[in-house]
């Protein structure tokens, strides 16, 4: 390694060094072939001279053996005789065994530090590529991120969004009239979605405390730059989440790092293994994000790096901006590996001794075909060389190697510890009690009302039926007093109607009343009579 660029490989014999020069390794690169064909280690070999520069690096593990890093190489190792080999092959004098300064991460924080963002910082755009929503429904997902920051609610993590997109639900109707249109079946979609993600363990990546990337960035106490190395083994099996997650490492990193044109060396150096993820059904917006990025991001000093086993994995508007190239052998068995030969060997700068479609089928384990930047910027012709061989150990560190670095390295128990602060769930939890609080009281003033409403009802119509029935008492009572005097009068009435004998005296004295009374008269007659008779 010259101080100005890192030793890639040669020709057998020490021809045609291939040298990185650091100015340019900010301008990208592919790293290609067939499994099997040496891209770990010339992947491990690259980020070695990094380090050694001074250049921090973070790279994806995804076979779990890029963690051997860390330590040196073994002199006893089964390869390691291949490797001194090889280094004598191509004039490498100063080859040693050594190891780099790392970091372990780890998303589900179990073989490395937990690694984790907010929800707001991983923003609608990618969270809806990482729930995989159609276009409706990621427009929903806005809105609901637009009403967050409008009310001043905390987006951290899945919980939040989940309460967030519950609170939409329930206001849908003002919300269509003021954003467009929310349907509730779009929200349960979305809800269905999030549900599918936590079962990939997305929970364990929202939260806080969240990622700061000057952690990343850092180099050790003998100037070497730390090697960030993400444990991808496990995460694997959750590819979109893997993808996303790589995405919105390098955008953070395009946000935050500040203009720096090109510098003498990089900020940092990304490696994206296995990254034909970042394009598998990428919507256009996303795809549109990814060249964004790829494309200005080395302007802020940072050097992305595409592994992948066929070349025509990576699109042509990000292909074009991966100016450093390494391609291990290709095989031609199908159509399309012949495409991916053909593709390849156009993409290099040519050289009149190298038949390059040829070449690339017949490059052996550990050789590739470099085209790298030169210190003026223009790629140098395609040469065939021997990658160099690693210094750092080929193959994976125990668990307890694994653990004894993460417990020593400089980040320590930063992020090992969840931090659950008041955030959209807790305040809408809380407006929630509240509303259901305030609901209990009025319903409970309510029912008080409506019993007292219904206590007054009654009472009013047991007063209505008691002033019926005292009515009725009444008009009875009269009735009997009415009665009771007909009674009376009758009684008196009868006792005042003579009696059968009283009736035989009385007639009987009106007969002798009445025959007297004759008799009288007629003696009175005859007085009178007698008297003028005599008279005469």
């Amino acid at each position: 390694m010259s101080e100005s660029g890192i030793f890639i490989g040669a020709e057998s014999g020490g021809g045609n060094p291939q040298t990185l020069e650091l100015s340019r390794a900010n301008r990208h690169g592919l790293i290609a072939g067939a499994t099997g064909t040496g891209k770990t280690v010339t992947l491990q070999g690259i980020v070695e001279g990094l380090s050694k520069s001074g250049v921090p690096c973070f790279v994806a593990d995804v076979k779990g053996d890029l963690s051997g890093l860390a330590m040196p190489g073994d002199p006893n190792a089964k390869n390691a005789e291949i490797f001194r080999q090889r280094a004598t092959d191509i004039g490498l004098t100063d080859y040693a065994l050594d190891g780099c300064p790392v970091q372990f991460w780890d998303l589900y924080g179990e073989q490395g530090h937990p690694i984790r963002t907010t929800v707001s910082e991983m923003g609608p755009l990618l969270l809806a590529r990482l729930m995989n929503l159609n276009e409706v429904q990621e427009g929903v997902l806005n809105i609901a991120f637009t009403v967050a920051d409008k009310e001043g609610l905390l987006l951290l993590d899945l919980d939040d969004l989940q309460s967030m997109l519950v609170h939409c639900g329930e206001e849908a109707d003002q919300l269509t009239l003021q954003y467009g249109n929310v349907s509730k079946q779009s929200v349960g979609s979305i809800q269905r979605s999030l549900l599918q993600l936590r079962a990939q363990g997305g929970d364990h990546f929202f939260g806080e405390p969240a990622l700061e990337l000057s952690d990343f960035i850092v180099a050790d106490d003998s100037g070497k730059g730390v090697v960030n190395v993400l444990a991808a083994d496990k995460l694997m099996a959750s590819p979109r989440l893997y993808s996303t997650f790589l995405l919105w490492l390098l955008s953070e990193l395009f946000e935050q790092l500040p203009e720096i044109g090109d510098p003498d060396k990089p900020k940092l150096c990304f490696f994206f293994d296995e990254a034909h993820l970042l394009f598998d059904d990428a919507p256009p917006a996303l795809f549109e994000k990814v060249e964004q990025v790829v494309r200005l991001i080395r302007s802020k000093g940072v050097g992305v790096y595409f592994i992948t086993q066929n070349p025509i994995d990576i699109p042509d508007k990000i292909a074009a901006q991966l100016n450093n190239r390494i391609q291990h052998k290709l095989n031609a068995f199908t159509p399309r590996d012949q495409q991916a030969v053909k593709a390849a060997a156009d993409t290099f700068r040519s050289n009149p001794a190298i038949d390059v479609a040829t070449a690339i089928t017949e490059l052996k384990i550990g050789e590739a075909l470099v085209s790298l930047l030169q210190p003026d910027g223009s790629p140098e012709p395609v040469q065939r060389s021997l990658i160099k061989p690693p210094s750092s150990r080929v193959g994976p560190l125990t668990p307890q190697e694994r653990q004894v670095i993460v417990t020593t390295d400089a980040v320590g128990n930063k992020y090992d510890a969840l931090v659950d602060r008041d955030s959209a769930e807790e305040i809408l939890s809380a407006k929630a009690n509240e509303a259901a609080a305030a609901a209990a009281a009025s319903q409970a003033k309510t029912e008080s009302d409506r019993q007292a409403a219904e206590q007054a009802r009654t009472d009013a119509a047991a007063e209505r039926e008691r002033l019926k029935l005292q009515r009725e008492q009444e008009r009875l009572d009269v009735q009997r007093e009415r009665q009771q005097e007909q009674a009376e009068a009758r009684a008196r009435r009868e006792a005042a109607r003579p009696t059968m004998a009283d009736k035989i005296i009385t007639s009987a004295t009106r007969s002798a009343a009445s025959s007297i009374g004759r008799s009288l008269g007629n003696q009175l007659l005859r007085g009178i009579l007698g008297g003028l008779m005599r008279g005469r």
